[in-house]
């Protein structure tokens, strides 16, 4: 898997146009569309003509869920047997020939719950537990079966528990000062149970309690033998903290309808928030303020410096591996590697000849396509574990979902997206733009001179060094500030850690720190006026990218407003949901879906906010975990990143390709990209496949499976 060429001018390619071929012919009719900014333009009116289409027909799509399918339980006169709490009839599920609950796509806002009948001593009082709430035991018929309710009440059941205490009355606690408890069991030996009401979902539980990593048992007599015995020893569920309590809203129905931006309140609307939609827009802040950095760091020479000396010590075979794995690890930044690494690793490409559109789609493919992958727990991760919780406490109103239940998964894809990346790189892109002239993205002619200007010289290594020591002295500052206690960026932020919040000023100031360093060192800067100049001069290169910003913000939010996305997002859904398939081929699906919707909703946390609470109880239901189906949701969120118009970045790659390739369009960029969805997604799906047959843990409490009661 060889990662070198000569360059042009020595192999006499990049003379002609690559030859016929599906990539081709997306690119020719890509390119046959209008500019990329008149296409944002065009995109919108679309949007608006649509969604009057839609209003007007008066489309909509319910929020249906999976639920088992049941029937009414009868008495022995065939009358039906009405709980005494709800009001409601008692309902058996229904269940196929192999035991298996059958389930069916419903819309009524009702959930299913456990029959249940208080619990009364001698004289028709309440007995109650140690936290003073009223037993309860569940109902079952002759067969075993538990009742059921069909209701949209709050309440729910968990298991009762009392505190065990020693002779003199006092609590009993474990080695880490926890309370030991044990379940409270009836006359015949089942389980009591509490009910949680009024809307309130109580998270504590029970588990044998731990000590020093063993299970704590305790000396006890058995009452029909004498013998002596060890007996489990329970402790409330609270992650060492106090019990935990939530609100928790009733089901409800939810019915989402198409609105229309052509009618009076819509074009108000559309007129209104043109200006809020552009300020809005996420990439644009975070590209000018970075490309401030990154301007004085190029104008001063530094990064043609450090490029050089980048060269000197990474084998040329390993330069692409080394983008695709710096693009996949650059998610623990955020959206700043979309920022940083393309306009270097062009640079890098063209100085040892090579075609700079190459290093743009080997960056490009592991910033984007890689985005769900890192050796490390990034800021994503905490985030999508929040929205699967929310999901998987439809069905387990205990279920907790850890922020590190991907991480084996991320690190395994880390690897995969980085040879993948390279493959996909060597064997098919750069194969296909060697054939083109350089001023059509093929490789850019280096000529002897040139070779003899990738050595350093004395100034730039000088130059280097007053960059080294100014880039770790605030390096140095930059640690301090997020570890020390009580500092500026240390702890967390309003959902982040706070130096992921302020990612983008941390890049601007480590690109124009050492830029000036380097500046001074080759009295390239000598006053003030020569940093503003090379800022200006920064942000004049950055014009075309404002004005692609202002319509593909209005095009973005117009979509958005629309419902479009989110209803095609859950039409999608519960057409999966009624397919007849195994766990293997659900997770398959689920990422085919994904990477369809995310061409309509780009944003990857406004997308799994309507993903979640549809697929992960749906799936829970047939023994799928919620970890799983979140790892599946980011294979399908990423592979299709680089390809999709929703995805604000791509239209600030298609300037950096521009730079090189002036009469490069979205066809260019899309047809260069395809390759990379393709194989990242094949591979991604063997290696989740794999995963699933070994058994292995996605991560840390990251299980495949999950038991539904």
């Amino acid at each position: 898997m060889s990662d070198t060429h000569k360059p042009a001018g020595e192999t006499g390619v990049g003379t002609k146009k690559s030859g016929g071929g599906l990539l081709d012919a997306i690119e020719w009719a890509g390119n046959k569309l209008p500019d990329p900014t008149m296409l944002f333009l065009i995109g919108a009116i679309i949007v608006m003509v649509l969604s009057h289409i839609a209003y007007t027909l008066d489309w909509s799509v319910s929020d249906k869920t999976l639920r088992e399918v049941v029937t009414e339980a009868v008495d022995e006169a065939g009358l039906p047997i009405i709980d005494a709490q709800s009001g409601e009839p008692y309902v058996i599920v229904e269940r196929d020939a192999a035991g298996e609950p059958l389930r069916e796509l419903v819309a009524d806002g009702k959930r299913l719950r456990d029959a249940f009948q208080y619990v009364y001593d001698e004289e028709g009082e309440f007995i109650f537990d140690d936290t003073s709430q009223p037993l309860a035991r569940k109902l079952f018929d002759e067969s075993g079966e538990p009742f059921k309710v069909l209701t949209a009440d709050r309440q729910r059941l968990r298991q009762a528990w009392r505190q065990l205490r020693d002779e003199e009355g006092e609590p009993l606690k474990d080695d880490a000062g926890r309370p030991i408890v044990e379940p409270m069991l009836g006359d015949d030996g089942l389980p009591l149970w509490v009910v949680v009401d009024e809307g309130f979902v109580d998270v504590q539980g029970v588990r044998q309690a731990v000590a020093d990593g063993e299970p704590v048992f305790e000396r006890a007599v058995d009452a029909e033998t004498g013998e002596e015995m060890q007996k489990a020893v329970y402790e409330p569920v609270a992650d060492g903290r106090d019990p935990v309590t939530f609100l928790s809203e009733a089901p409800r129905v939810t019915e989402v309808k198409a609105k229309s931006l052509l009618t009076r309140d819509g074009f108000y609307w559309a007129m209104r928030s043109m200006v809020d939609n552009f300020m809005a827009f996420p990439p644009l802040g975070v590209v000018l303020v970075g490309m401030l950095g990154i301007g004085v760091a190029e104008r001063t020479g530094l990064i043609g410096a450090a490029l050089k000396a980048f060269m000197l010590v990474v084998p040329s075979k390993l330069l692409t591996p080394s983008m695709v794995f710096l693009g996949a690890m650059s998610s623990l930044g955020m959206d700043a590697g979309y920022v940083v690494l393309p306009p270097l690793a062009a640079l890098l490409y063209k100085a040892v000849g090579r075609s700079p559109l190459v290093g743009i789609a080997a960056v490009f493919a592991g910033v984007s396509a890689g985005f769900n992958s890192n050796l490390l727990v990034t800021g994503l991760d905490p985030m999508l574990a929040g929205f699967t919780q929310l999901g998987a406490n439809v069905i387990d109103p205990d279920y907790r979902v850890a922020p590190t239940c991907n991480w084996f998964f991320l690190i395994a894809s880390t690897f995969m997206v980085t040879a993948v990346g390279w493959m996909t790189t060597s064997w098919i892109v750069e194969k296909r733009l060697n054939k083109r002239p350089s001023d059509d993205g093929g490789p850019a002619p280096v000529s002897k001179d040139d070779m003899m200007t990738q050595r350093l010289s004395g100034e730039e290594i000088r130059g280097l060094k007053a960059a080294t020591v100014a880039f770790f002295a605030l390096q140095a500052v930059i640690i301090s500030l997020i570890f020390i206690p009580g500092a500026a960026l240390q702890g967390k932020g309003d959902q982040f850690d706070r130096w992921v919040d302020v990612i983008v000023p941390i890049i601007f100031f480590s690109f124009v720190t050492p830029g000036i360093a380097y500046g001074v060192a080759l009295k390239a800067i000598r006053n003030g006026k020569d940093v503003a100049r090379y800022m200006i001069e920064a942000m004049a290169a950055m014009a075309p990218i404002i004005v692609l910003a202002f319509f593909a913000a209005q095009f973005i939010e117009y979509f958005n407003y629309s419902n479009l996305g989110r209803m095609l997002a859950m039409a999608g859904g519960q057409f999966l949901a009624t397919a007849d398939m195994n766990p293997a081929m659900l997770m398959i699906a689920f990422i085919l879906v994904t990477l369809v919707f995310n061409l309509f909703v780009g944003s990857m946390s406004a997308k799994y906010a309507l993903f979640a609470p549809i697929f992960v109880p749906m799936f829970m239901l047939v023994g799928i975990s919620p970890e799983l189906t979140q790892a599946a949701y980011r294979i399908g969120d990423s592979v299709s990143n680089i390809i999709t118009p929703l995805n604000a970045y791509l239209v600030i790659i298609l300037v950096f390709m521009q730079k090189y390739a002036p009469k490069s369009g979205m066809g260019t960029l899309v047809s260069m990209m395809l390759p990379y969805t393709i194989t990242f997604t094949i591979a991604w799906c063997i290696l989740l496949i794999i995963w699933m047959q070994l058994g292995i843990p996605l991560g840390i409490e990251g299980p495949l499976t999950y038991a539904p009661e």
